[in-house]
């Protein structure tokens, strides 16, 4: 084949091939509805690893049904293993079968996952407190920052915009409701079957962290991130057996010297070629004694569960955002709960970002569209639940 036939190819698996929107769009669809599902499991006193579970289980069997009469087989299924991370806990939190940990009430759970067909992959994190009524209090400053953070960078993430520009608006909108941008969360741009693309956001930039300077493009698509918290934004690793959410690193090779290690090893690759999966999906006992070795020698990149400080709320929102020639399309999401914080955003520049249209009027077809775009997000204070849920 030609380099030129090759660059042919390269270019149609972007958004400008229908085909492939309507890939993202379908992979959106089943993980709206998996997170759907999620939260409705999420009750007091219900086991951790078994709403993990279900969510996955559904992916698997809604993904399962799609493509199935193709000639050539198209991958598809979960994209990021359902975690369940709860109160000061800040993400990755995916545990195995053993594990008996219970939600309670009034408990702060952030759910994160993801769904791809043909390595086209949506993902989605949501934020919701345990309890009936309105959230108030430090706990609703904390999602109402996220929420906010995230609406400013759903309309900042535009093409001819740059990575930096986002970095800091964000900062300042979580530092309007007294909070901080949790630091090591990235948003990325996502490619078909690569889930951690080389353009990203930073959320907060300092001096030990250095990401190329950027310039968002159309046709791109990206998993805008958002952690916030109440506490000092720097989350610790606590206990590395806590960790269970791995990603096969390709680029890396080694002759692994166990026996359990090759044999989970060769499962991986067989089962979890690319995407990150859970080790609850391996045999928990040579899991255990194989997965250490892989990591050691860098075989297997590890998702480490991180923590805030004991008694701080953390708050994660992330959706899929495709960057369409009329405008961005957030393709995932849900609804918050009625929040009440204790802060409003007074502030003309981030008003001025939250009121920046998401659709643009171009291209004849934007009318009809106007109210999608920045007219919904002015009430932020009173009421956080704006954002189409995407299904």
């Amino acid at each position: 084949m030609s380099s030129d036939d090759e660059k042919v190819e390269e270019k149609e698996l972007d958004l400008s091939s229908p085909e492939v929107v309507t890939k993202y769009k379908l992979a959106a669809e089943v993980l709206n509805k998996a997170l759907q599902l999620v939260l409705s499991e999420c009750k007091p006193k219900a086991k951790i690893v078994d709403i993990c579970e279900k969510g996955d289980s559904f992916i698997r069997e809604q993904t399962g049904s799609m493509y199935k009469n193709v000639k050539k087989k198209i991958e598809r299924g979960a994209a990021f293993p359902t975690c369940v991370s709860v109160n000061n806990t800040v993400c990755h939190y995916s545990p195995l079968a053993s594990d008996e940990t219970v939600l309670e009430e009034g408990d702060i759970l952030k759910i994160d996952m993801g769904c791809h067909i043909d390595g086209f992959i949506a993902v989605v994190a949501h934020t919701h407190v345990l309890q009936q009524g309105p959230v108030t209090g430090r706990a609703a400053d904390v999602i109402a920052a996220a929420n906010a953070s995230a609406e400013v960078a759903l309309r900042l993430v535009k093409p001819g915009k740059k990575n930096q520009d986002v970095t800091e608006a964000i900062q300042k909108v979580a530092a309007a409701y007294d909070c901080k941008i949790v630091e090591g969360v990235l948003t990325h741009q996502l490619k078909q079957f690569v889930i951690d693309g080389n353009k990203v956001v930073l959320s907060v930039s300092n001096p030990e962290t250095r990401v190329d300077d950027a310039e968002f493009e159309e046709n791109e698509v990206y998993a805008i991130d958002i952690v916030t918290s109440t506490g000092d934004g720097k989350p610790k690793l606590l206990d590395e057996k806590q960790t269970t959410i791995y990603k096969r690193a390709v680029d890396k090779s080694y002759h692994l010297k166990m026996k359990a290690s090759r044999y989970i090893f060769s499962e991986i690759s067989q089962n979890f070629p690319i995407m990150p999966f859970s080790a609850r999906a391996l045999e928990e006992k040579r899991a255990r004694l194989g997965l250490v070795e892989c990591v050691n020698h860098e075989l297997l990149q590890p998702y480490p569960v991180l923590h805030e400080k004991p008694g701080d709320f953390v708050a994660h929102i992330k959706f899929t955002v495709l960057l369409m020639p009329n405008g961005s399309d957030r393709i995932t999401s849900h609804a918050l709960q009625e929040l009440q914080p204790t802060k409003s955003v007074d502030d003309p520049e981030i008003k001025g970002w939250l009121s920046l249209p998401v659709k643009s009027k171009k291209k004849g077809g934007g009318k009809k569209k106007k109210g999608k775009g920045g007219e919904k997000v002015e009430g932020m204070e009173e009421d956080a639940t704006n954002g189409d849920t995407g299904a």
